[in-house]
């Protein structure tokens, strides 16, 4: 498809492509709205079990385009500024409500907004030289986004303040001794882990859609309590049952 945000399918699992290297894949308004109707083109295919999010030229966002972030900051309150960021913030929100379980494959590094959208998938595989730096406060800006919720649901509060809070970076080996990651790999062995894992939910996308809403309800944030997750999984695991056993 045209366009910076490529769509490919292979075995039950599609990789979105952010596909504009020469900026480092920073979101543009217009990429943005591209990448959420992407996710809805994935949604609406029901072979799809799993998604792995990429960026091209061996990075993977920079984060808001800067001419965007400018344009907002000189009149916030104008509809059109205010609602182009709007775009960006709902793009990587859409990310975190695909039906099937997402991987972010991570080089190079994730900054910003390149941060959330990492942090809005279910699994993070990092090149272990891979930059993880939330970078708003030493630019001078307030984090957005759901900045703080995306990065506090891994369990991590003191990682969460230190990337937030204290302007701190830390590469992907770091990352994933924090468990803000799954595993760090070298460079150019993190797509194919990626996928490697995809593989296991592809196989099996209704399963894997179910037990994806499922996993996400129960650890929210909020996070449900034993009694309701037992009565939320019973009726999915009941079809699986079924479904398996004829």
């Amino acid at each position: 498809m045209a366009g910076e945000i490529l769509l490919e399918r292979c075995g039950g699992v599609a990789t979105i492509t952010l596909d504009a290297p020469e900026r480092r894949n920073a979101l543009t308004r217009d990429m943005a709205r591209e990448l959420t109707r992407v996710c809805d083109e994935v949604d609406d295919d029901a072979a799809v079990g799993a998604v792995v999010i990429r960026g091209a030229g061996g990075f993977f966002c920079a984060g808001g385009d800067r001419a965007t972030l400018a344009a907002a900051g000189r009149d916030p309150a104008e509809s059109d500024a205010y609602n182009g960021l709007g775009d960006v913030y709902r793009s990587f929100q859409r990310v975190g409500e695909l039906e099937p379980p997402t991987i972010a494959a991570v080089r190079g590094g994730a900054v910003g907004a390149g941060v959330n959208l990492a942090f809005a998938t279910d699994l993070r595989v990092v090149s272990r030289e891979a930059k993880i730096v939330s970078g708003f406060l030493p630019i001078g800006l307030h984090p957005g986004g759901g900045h703080g919720v995306l990065l506090g649901r891994t369990g991590q509060r003191e990682a969460a303040a230190a990337l937030a809070l204290f302007g701190e970076g830390i590469d992907g080996a770091r990352a994933a001794e924090l468990g803000l990651a799954w595993a760090a790999v070298p460079d150019d062995e993190v797509e194919d882990a990626a996928a490697e894992i995809a593989a296991v939910p592809g196989a099996d996308a209704e399963l894997s859609r179910r037990t994806a809403r499922s996993l996400r309800t129960e650890l929210g944030p909020p996070a449900l309590p034993w009694p309701a997750a037992l009565e939320l999984e019973r009726a999915s695991q009941m079809w699986s049952m079924r479904r398996k056993h004829g």
